[in-house]
């Protein structure tokens, strides 16, 4: 087991420039504590459930490059970029950039987008989740194409390249692993199985896990893709305290419902947080991706380098 930090929160990160100072901090912390990689929202306004729409919320692309220069060997990526924000061909040029002057450590996360408010508040169009998912397909195909090939040229239905030039080429070869996040079963699942190098399923207890991967799996033999070759992920949400009745005092104040603490929370004293990660471990998982609660999230990125990592090497 592998494991990631993301940094959703940017509230309780100060104003200004005091926000880059303390994401400074978290991605060192996180780079010297064992941790993977470091990853960003892609969002233009706060998530319903996470803030208000008027709490701090950097472009995450640029925020991503601000970390370059002061990381040095952490993986960097956003959990996930909405694919209709940016035209593809532009997006496959921003991640070879960041993975050329990191020197190979983008960790490319996309998705179909589905914050519809945001959308309409940035005046681009949103569409309805099939179309969403249809133009998720064509980009995946830009993309890879764009990092692999000298001159690309695509035409879909809904996206052209002609004789697209993409230099310099990203340093991962064959080229950064794609990581596509959601768990939708019919057409999702489906297009990790053809184009990712790795999926997220957002939250799910070891049980939800084990199905989604055995539909995944199914989708792997039906387009003759190894299996084994998909990085499984998945996103959630931990709280490390000494016991589990403070656990579950940390998630009252936080306004966690039951719901999430059951479905996308690992909590409970370490013992208990090794316990659910390898829960998780034996339902197929291999790489979990996690935040914390944002006023203790700097002592717990540190309880959990030094108490939970290890056990996990």
């Amino acid at each position: 087991m592998r494991f990631g930090l993301q940094h959703p929160i940017f509230t309780f990160d100060g104003k200004g420039g005091q926000i880059f100072k303390t994401l400074t901090a978290r991605a060192r912390s996180a780079e010297e504590g064992g941790f993977d990689s470091l990853w960003l929202m892609d969002h233009l306004l706060m998530i319903p459930g996470v803030g208000k729409p008027e709490d701090p919320m950097p472009e995450s692309w640029t925020t991503l490059s601000s970390l370059i220069g002061v990381t040095r060997k952490i993986r960097l990526g956003t959990l996930v970029t909405g694919n209709i924000y940016r035209n593809p061909a532009l997006l496959a040029k921003m991640g070879a950039t960041v993975d050329v002057l990191s020197r190979g450590r983008l960790f490319m996360g996309i998705g179909a987008g589905w914050f519809e408010e945001e959308a309409e508040a940035y005046g681009i169009p949103h569409y309805d989740v099939p179309g969403r998912l249809k133009r998720l397909g064509e980009a995946l195909q830009i993309i890879r194409g764009m990092w692999s090939e000298n001159s690309f040229s695509f035409e879909g239905k809904f996206y052209n390249v002609n004789k697209a030039i993409c230099m310099p080429k990203p340093v991962q070869k064959p080229h950064p692993p794609i990581m596509i996040g959601g768990d939708g079963e019919k057409t999702l699942l489906r297009l990790v199985a053809k184009y990712g190098d790795a999926c997220n399923l957002f939250g799910g207890n070891a049980a939800v896990i084990r199905h989604k991967l055995s539909v995944l799996k199914k989708h792997c033999k039906a387009v003759g893709r190894d299996y084994d070759d998909i990085l499984k992920t998945r996103l959630g949400h931990v709280i490390i305290a000494k016991d589990h009745r403070e656990a579950m005092s940390i998630a009252e104040e936080e306004g966690i419902s039951p719901e999430r603490l059951k479905s996308r929370t690992i909590f409970g004293s370490p013992a208990q947080v090794k316990a659910g990660i390898r829960e998780l471990a034996d339902a197929g998982l291999e790489y979990l991706i996690l935040n914390m609660p944002p006023k203790r999230e700097e002592t717990m990125l540190k309880q959990f380098a030094e108490e939970i990592i290890p056990s996990f090497s």
